[in-house]
């Protein structure tokens, strides 16, 4: 199996964080984002929509987006699940997931494609063409903010995203955490359970991944 990502970007940490996690080691083909490797013919052959991270198997099916990715190898190697372990936790662990996503992933996508100028003609992951807009970036800032706010009230009642066990929700949670610095925003000083559950899961073998 070969995974096509970038060490850069985001959602590539994500499955190479819970690779490790799970004791996994893959073939990693590095496609340069910055140069638009992932908007070249021999990776849209792999995947059509120019987006990072991309699995192909043995037998050449190339599986995208990251939690596709991660709940395949969830599957085949169920121990140490970061999925959940019954029905509610992975119930929980989805939504915090994809809140993390929605609310805390994008709006620094959206800070970065419309601020960086190796992306002023790229604003929208995948594709050509599309121009900055750099209104956006007030908004996204504002947006982002707001997700760390709410992230520090769900840590004053959980020691982990989703509960007492370690998820993929705390990996997406870190890496958005981390993704933040290339736009220059850090954890607020007066966030003091975010910055302990950072201190934990930044020990974590999987964090150098």
């Amino acid at each position: 199996m070969k995974l096509y990502e970038n060490t850069q970007a985001p959602n590539a940490r994500r499955v190479r964080m819970f690779l490790a996690e799970k004791g996994i080691e893959l073939e990693s083909i590095q496609v340069d984002i910055i140069k638009g490797e992932n908007l070249q013919a021999d990776f849209l052959s792999k995947n059509p929509r120019g987006l990072l991270p991309v699995l192909e198997l043995e037998d050449g099916t190339c599986i995208d987006e990251t939690m596709a990715i991660c709940r395949y190898f969830e599957d085949i190697q169920p121990e140490n699940p970061l999925f959940g372990h019954d029905a509610k936790s992975k119930a929980l662990i989805e939504s915090k997931n994809r809140q993390i996503e929605f609310d805390g992933l994008l709006p620094l996508a959206d800070i970065l494609r419309n601020s960086a100028p190796n992306f002023a003609n790229r604003a929208i992951a995948g594709r050509e063409n599309v121009q900055a807009i750099s209104e956006l970036i007030p908004r996204g800032k504002s947006s982002f903010l707001e997700f760390l706010n709410r992230l520090e009230q769900l840590l004053t009642q959980n020691e982990y995203i989703a509960g007492e066990y370690f998820s993929v929700a705390d990996i997406t949670a870190f890496c958005v955490i981390d993704f933040a610095s290339w736009v220059k925003i850090e954890i607020p000083a007066t966030h003091c359970n975010t910055i302990t559950w950072y201190n934990k899961v930044v020990t974590r073998a999987s964090a150098l991944a």
